[in-house]
């Protein structure tokens, strides 16, 4: 076991299975006591089962480490809060939080459902935003009464939000949101000693095993996909040693990891008045 998280309390989302878990599991062998979100729902969202939650708190106890369920719709507002201040009241701080908690319903554009649209955005964007309004407001009023100005978040965005990918526009949507959303948190809470980052992961999971590409992976494809690979800069962004790191988008593929800077200004010029003559001009820039 490690130390990089030694005596940091963790929340992670969707910890149950996949990525979430994989989160969880390394916060605790590097020494973070984690509460373990996880609804339990299906890929696309529906039921809900405390045992996969109860399967990986019981794997950290196993290694002698530190995990309670939690089992709150990182949608719901309230609820979110009273994850928050479950890892306080338990362990007596919250100090990192990883946003993990995620759906799928995949559809065309024109075949898409509002339910399928609300429910990915509800579960992606503001499953993201309101775990982090509860942890950032204890985060500030920690500060203002003299308390240590540290805290840690870590989203998570995906490829199809950064670079677009067909039959997703509602996860797409959600997850590029979710990217802006960790810039603009970065900027707001450095001023608490509060670092926001985001990963846009690419691993063999529950989620992905069906997609193209996915579906034919041989085992030892699987194991350069896995998603322990996706916790490895996670837990890294979780600690100390990661301070001066904050509003960055990082794209990690199994074993591959890189920063992502998809936006930023491309060639511009001055425009002509007249919109008839504007053909030449977006010609040049494109």
């Amino acid at each position: 076991m490690g130390d990089l998280c030694a005596g940091r309390v963790a929340v992670v989302t969707g910890a149950g299975r996949g990525i979430g878990r994989e989160h969880a599991l390394l916060l605790a062998e590097h020494g973070a006591k984690v509460v373990v979100n996880d609804l339990g729902g299906d890929a696309a969202g529906g039921g809900s089962d405390l045992s996969p939650a109860q399967e990986v708190v019981a794997e950290i106890e196993a290694m002698g480490g530190e995990a309670v369920v939690n089992g709150a719709n990182v949608a719901d507002f309230d609820a979110a809060g009273q994850m928050i201040h479950q890892a306080i009241d338990t362990f007596g701080s919250c100090d990192i939080l990883i946003n993990n908690a995620g759906i799928l319903r995949d559809r065309m554009v024109f075949s898409m459902s509002e339910f399928d649209w609300d429910a990915v955005i509800d579960v992606h964007l503001k499953g993201t935003f309101a775990p982090t309004h509860h942890a950032a407001a204890y985060w500030r009023e920690k500060v203002k009464a003299g308390g240590e100005a540290f805290g840690r978040i870590v989203n998570t965005s995906s490829p199809s939000g950064i670079y677009g990918n067909v039959g997703q526009s509602n996860y797409g949507a959600a997850k590029a949101g979710i990217a802006a959303f960790t810039i603009i948190t970065a900027m707001e809470l450095v001023k608490y000693g509060v670092t926001v980052n985001c990963l846009a992961p690419g691993a063999f999971t529950r989620m992905t095993s069906d997609l193209p590409g996915f579906e034919k992976m041989d085992e030892e494809t699987q194991e350069a996909m896995s998603p322990r690979w996706i916790a490895v800069p996670a837990v890294w962004l979780c600690s100390e040693a990661a301070q001066n790191v904050t509003g960055r988008v990082f794209d990690v593929r199994g074993e591959q990891l890189g920063i992502s800077e998809q936006w930023h200004l491309g060639p511009s010029t001055t425009q002509p008045d007249d919109p008839a003559d504007l053909a030449d001009v977006m010609a040049g820039l494109m």
